[in-house]
């Protein structure tokens, strides 16, 4: 069985070398095998020289380029179109996630347990209460910044009440998912909005998602961190439309 990680790649020159060993470095469980995927989304940083002198000294990795930047979810997509395992996950490339949660994302999947696992920052935070009373009610992580996580918890307790599942975690970054549960299913956004977007068309053919805990690393705004508000409110519209498309 061979498990696909899928990294989109922009405008991480700083942190993308040392991702990338991490994801090389990574020992899966016996009898996996693994593809790395790498799509440079027109990087303008100097992060594709980079991926080209990292690709030369992996040859093992295959490097994908879209000569223009055209959002998270047209990497995805890319990635996905090129891929050729048995079971995808996506892996960001700032460091906020760590390399060594895959296997646990990806176990349910392999052993037959689910067809689809996303890894979820709230189940790990409220396990270790790190914020206190909050912490363990809330599952916000200490140096997350507010609006983020609230947004957050908005968007999949939206995304709860049109479909009636029950995650902690939609806009996590892990997503792993056997190549047969998205048969047939097309991602049409390019940004952020693929999320919510994969998510609700798979709770609407009724695909459980199972959720693992998993660690995270916030960065700040000025480390580079690229999502904001607009993505948020996208993102809520983007769940809907695709719910109530279904419906109509």
């Amino acid at each position: 069985m061979r498990l696909s990680i899928i990294i989109p790649v922009f405008n991480e020159v700083a942190l993308v070398t040392t991702l990338l060993e991490k994801v090389v470095a990574l020992e899966l469980d016996d009898g996996m095998a693994k593809e790395i995927v790498i799509v440079d989304d027109g990087s303008t940083d100097g992060t594709l020289e980079v991926l080209h002198a990292f690709h030369t000294a992996h040859p093992e990795t295959r490097l994908l380029v879209h000569e223009k930047n055209s959002g998270k979810g047209a990497a995805v997509r890319t990635g996905m179109q090129a891929a050729q395992g048995d079971i995808f996950i996506i892996q960001d490339a700032d460091l906020e996630y760590d390399p060594e949660d895959i296997r646990e994302v990806v176990r349910p999947v392999v052993t037959g347990q689910a067809s689809v696992v996303y890894g979820s920052r709230i189940l790990r935070e409220k396990a270790l209460g790190r914020s206190g009373v909050l912490g363990l009610v809330t599952g916000k992580h200490p140096h997350s910044y507010v609006l983020a996580y609230l947004g957050g918890v908005t968007i999949t307790q939206w995304i709860n009440l049109i479909t009636g599942a029950c995650l902690t975690d939609e806009p996590t970054c892990y997503k792993s998912f056997r190549r047969a549960a998205l048969e047939g299913i097309e991602i049409d956004s390019d940004d952020f909005a693929w999320e919510p977007e994969i998510t609700v068309k798979l709770l609407l053919r009724g695909i459980e998602i199972r959720e693992v805990p998993i660690a995270y690393h916030p960065r700040k705004n000025r480390d580079g961190k690229k999502i904001n508000w607009r993505d948020g409110v996208k993102a809520l519209w983007t769940a809907g439309k695709y719910r109530f498309r279904k419906s109509s």
